[in-house]
């Protein structure tokens, strides 16, 4: 025979204060968690979202990322007639030599510096990178100091506004434009005209090279003949594979996120525990008289373990209130793939709610099921000499 779910219901009501402490204490635990988590999915998503599934990107060989990556004019001019390369309505091959540099710049409101990225490229190049749009002033004039700024950009660092005036390379730039990305990765660059950025820093060869592929089908034998020819010395990859093999600082967080939240979810099962073991110690007379009414071990069991997994749940449900105003908040840190600034948003989804209330579940289960155990041992005798 089981005990009714009521009785737990009143158990807790009727030991409000402590009731209420525990919950807020598994609370904090899942509010932690959750926040590290989409701290970590939106540093994941940054870089999973970035990319057309249709563009190719080309490296040097073994060069890993476009920091570290040149490509010589001569070759770019052989890549962007290779057969299976895209044209625009003119006819002109869909490919864009790219340029990339690293500035390091003040950040708002503190002495604290950081890295970003300057991506250097021509106004024909925006095509193969759709998700950016301009949503404040104009483009960059080809041949001019003009830089156009992300919108995250210009929110963290000093002299990025609409109007400011940055220098770099050699001489002043003037910000024309703010874009958006969409919450990819190119959030967190600022573009200018690639011949300008390459003339500033006497350089005569490219970063990377950007291709846009007739069909999806077409990456694959595109990027195997590319690295196949021994003139070229160049890899090539999908733009979406590109950007999704740079997800190693997300997983660092993920990683720290899960430790702490370990380390927190012990101390908030200990406290829920703690209570449990106080509702055993003071409940023996209701326990005596509930095996006097015909409840077996087991249900007594069952019951102070369900009571103990109400009680995280509760919990698990303010700590997911308390975690939802951060979704959508922006933040940054270094891509240690470039040594750049990434600038990305917290991302809190339905599936990460959902496993908060299940780590919820798991420290309720976990902290309720040692003192259920002792309430179901409680011998019928000792119980029944407590009524007395």
């Amino acid at each position: 025979m089981a005990i009714p779910l009521k009785y737990n219901l009143r158990n807790l009501r009727a030991r409000l204060v402590t009731t209420l402490v525990t919950a807020l204490s598994i609370s904090l635990t899942v509010a932690v968690f959750i926040t590290l988590m989409a701290l970590a999915n939106g540093l994941k998503m940054a870089f999973v979202s970035t990319g057309h599934p249709r563009n190719l990107i080309v490296l040097r060989q073994n060069a890993g990322t476009e920091t570290n990556s040149t490509i010589t004019p001569e070759a770019f001019q052989v890549l962007k007639y290779l057969q299976g390369v895209a044209r625009d309505e003119k006819g002109e091959p869909l490919a864009s030599a790219e340029t990339i540099v690293l500035i390091n710049l003040p950040r708002v409101n503190t002495t604290e510096r950081s890295n970003v990225l300057i991506r250097g490229l021509s106004l024909s190049g925006l095509a193969l990178h759709p998700q950016v749009k301009l949503v404040e002033g104009r483009w960059f004039a080809p041949g001019s100091r003009e830089i156009v700024v992300s919108r995250q950009i210009s929110r963290r660092f000093q002299k990025t506004q609409m109007g400011d005036t940055l220098r770099f390379g050699k001489g002043d730039w003037k910000v024309v434009g703010i874009f958006e990305a969409a919450g990819t990765a190119y959030d967190s660059e600022i573009w200018c005209d690639g011949n300008q950025v390459r003339d500033d820093y006497n350089r005569h060869l490219y970063s990377s090279v950007y291709l846009q592929v007739e069909d999806s089908t077409l990456l694959e034998p595109l990027s195997k003949r590319i690295h196949d020819d021994q003139r070229l010395q160049l890899d090539a990859k999908g733009e979406l594979q590109y950007y999704a093999e740079q997800t190693g600082a997300g997983k660092v967080i993920q990683v720290y996120g899960m430790f702490i939240s370990v380390v927190m979810a012990i101390g908030s099962g200990f406290a829920a525990m703690n209570a449990m073991y106080g509702a055993v110690m003071n409940r023996f007379r209701e326990i005596g008289i509930l095996r006097v009414l015909g409840f077996s071990k087991m249900s007594i069991l069952l019951s102070f373990a369900i009571e103990s997994l109400i009680l995280a749940l509760m919990g698990g449900v303010i700590g997911c209130l308390l975690a939802l105003p951060i979704n959508g908040i922006s933040t940054g840190t270094t891509n240690f793939q470039t040594f750049s600034e990434i600038a990305f948003t917290f991302r809190i989804t339905p599936e990460l709610l959902l496993w908060g209330m299940i780590f919820s579940g798991l420290i309720g289960l976990w902290s309720g099921l040692f003192p259920a155990i002792r309430a179901a041992r409680k011998p019928i005798l000792e119980a029944l000499r407590a009524v007395v």
